[in-house]
């Protein structure tokens, strides 16, 4: 089994010495931090290629322009900025420079796009007595007999036995409806263990990719990764899952895997991508860098870091929205009761 957490020790191994930077290659200066930040994404970042075909990006031109900035007069702070506003040049919410200062973002892959999403009108769904499980808001939305969760985060995992007994006590229900709308990410483990309880199948989801030298096309062969099934209740009914630009890392993954089973239906916007897997490398003032190491490929072997295209394109209109109505979820039952009206036609 090829899982992505089997990637993690293997990351680490290749990266742990080249990534940090060693102290007399580069001293504690403006410009000696400045050329550290630079040449670590230079030799470990992997969406080069993809920058320059989206949107021409150039790191060379890049260093050109901010550089001698560094030369002048410059404050600690300012610094900050700077070679923020460098990184951004990568156009990557996975890239990140933190320092006493706070922490800097690309934020364009989401604040550019509609928000299709509100916790307001989602209150009319969930009611006020939705249960709670691991982090997804769960309830029944009448008379469908249609199970609606919410799961705004990865960022906690999940046991067998929490999915088992929230899958379990919704086996009343019809389909299932997953909204992971907002939810920007978290632990790649939490993904996989949550896509794991909807196949009995262990299915060929994607690839993976490594950095095998400092170019930036040098990169190992795409081996597969495969989605096994979870121990425990295994939900085969249909499912829906709710996307936005929202979804992002992590959450983008969860779609990746669920979008290769058969009984699931993504509806709503493109995701918001970062499919790269993060690493973090140090400065030499101490200033912490994050940033995509490792590409991850669907199962055709494209590059999902720039978003996953829904099976069925839903916005929530403003009539929908000024009338407390969500369009997505509307959708998402429509989809689930057809189902079930073809099969009573079929027998």
């Amino acid at each position: 089994m090829k899982k992505i957490t089997a990637y993690i020790t293997t990351i680490f191994l290749t990266f742990c010495f080249a990534a940090c930077v060693e102290e007399d290659e580069f001293n504690n200066s403006p410009t000696g931090n400045f050329d550290a930040l630079w040449s670590i994404i230079d030799q470990r970042y992997c969406f080069f290629e993809h920058g320059r075909q989206q949107f021409g990006l150039d790191w060379n031109e890049v260093y050109h322009k901010y550089r001698p900035m560094t030369e002048q007069e410059i404050s600690e702070r300012e610094l900050f900025d700077l070679m923020g506003d460098m990184l951004r040049e990568l156009r990557d919410g996975h890239v990140n420079l933190t320092s006493e200062y706070g922490t800097t973002f690309y934020w364009d892959w989401k604040l550019n796009y509609p928000i299709n999403f509100s916790d307001s009108i989602q209150r009319n769904y969930l009611g006020h007595d939705f249960g709670m499980n691991s982090g997804i808001k769960y309830s029944t939305l009448m008379p469908d007999s249609i199970a609606y969760t919410y799961l705004g985060s990865f960022e906690s995992g999940f046991s067998n036995g929490n999915l088992t007994a929230l899958l379990m006590g919704l086996k009343h229900c019809k389909g299932l409806i997953i909204d992971i709308r907002n939810n920007g990410g978290g632990q790649l483990t939490a993904a996989e263990d949550l896509a794991s309880h909807f196949t009995k199948e262990k299915i060929h989801c994607g690839y993976i990719q490594h950095k095998t030298g400092t170019g930036h096309n040098d990169f190992s062969s795409p081996e597969p990764l495969y989605l096994e099934p979870g121990q425990g209740a295994i939900w085969l009914r249909p499912i829906v899952v709710l996307t936005n630009r929202g979804v992002f890392s992590s959450a983008n993954y969860f779609v990746m895997l669920m979008r290769e089973l058969p009984h699931v239906t993504i509806l709503g916007d493109k995701t918001g991508g970062g499919a790269g897997l993060p690493f973090n490398s140090t400065l030499p003032n101490g200033w912490g860098v994050r940033f995509s190491a490792c590409p991850i490929l669907d199962k055709n072997g494209v590059i999902t870091e720039f978003g996953i295209e829904p099976d069925t394109l839903v916005h929530i209109t403003s009539d929908d929205w000024n009338n407390g109505r969500d369009t997505m979820i509307e959708s998402a039952r429509g989809i689930i009761k057809s189902f079930y009206d073809k099969k009573s036609e079929e027998n």
